[in-house]
C-alpha cells in the first residue's frame, strides 16, 4: 500500500475512533443526567453511568428499559395538580339552593337569597343552620314563641298544619 494511502487510512481510522469515543462519552453523560433527573439516589445514578460505560449501547438499551417512567419534575407537577384538584373540591362551599360558589363567611347567597348561616344571639359568631348551641360561647340558640312553642327558623317553607281528624274515623275507633 502506498504511504499516502496509509496516511489517509490512518486519518480516517483516527477520526472514526474519536467519533466513537465522543459518542460513547455522550451517551454515558446523557444516561447519568437522565437518571439524575429521575432519581435522587446517587448510588443509582452511579450504577447507571457504570452500566453504560462498561456495556456501551447495550447498557444504554438496558437502562432505557429499566428507568423510572417520570422525572422528578413530572412527579412534582403531577402531585401539585392533584393537590390543586383536591383543594378545589374540598375548600369551595356551594349554595344548596342554586349551586353557586359562596364564601364561608356569608350568611345568605347573593344569587338566590338562600340562607346559609345564622349568627349567634350572644357573641355574633356565624353558626351552621342546624346548630342549636354556639361552639364559641355555649349559648343555646333554641328560641320559643310567645305561646311556648318551639320557633323554627327554617330556610324552607314552614311545615303545614296537620289535617283535622275525620269524624268518621273517630267514630269507627270508638266502636272497637
Amino acid at each position: 500500500m502506498p504511504e499516502g494511502l496509509e496516511n489517509v487510512f490512518l486519518g480516517v481510522t483516527v477520526f472514526v475512533g474519536v467519533l466513537i469515543a465522543v459518542f460513547w462519552l455522550a451517551i454515558v453523560i446523557w444516561a447519568y443526567r437522565d437518571m439524575r433527573s429521575r432519581s435522587r439516589d446517587p448510588v443509582a445514578q452511579l450504577l447507571v453511568a457504570l452500566l453504560v460505560i462498561l456495556l456501551n449501547a447495550p447498557g444504554l438499551l438496558i437502562y432505557m428499559l429499566l428507568r423510572p417512567r417520570e422525572t422528578l419534575l413530572q412527579a412534582y407537577e403531577r402531585s401539585l395538580e392533584e393537590e390543586a384538584l383536591l383543594q378545589e373540591i374540598e375548600d369551595k362551599p356551594i349554595c344548596p339552593g342554586c349551586s353557586q360558589r359562596v364564601k364561608p363567611d356569608w350568611q345568605a347567597c347573593p344569587q338566590c337569597h338562600h340562607r346559609l348561616k345564622k349568627m349567634c344571639r350572644h357573641c355574633g359568631y356565624l353558626l351552621e343552620l342546624p346548630w342549636n348551641i354556639c361552639p364559641r360561647c355555649a349559648t343555646s340558640q333554641v328560641s320559643y314563641t310567645s305561646d311556648g312553642a318551639l320557633a323554627t327558623a327554617s330556610r324552607h317553607v314552614k311545615p303545614a298544619e296537620p289535617a283535622p281528624i275525620d269524624a268518621k274515623w273517630v267514630a269507627s275507633q270508638e266502636l272497637e
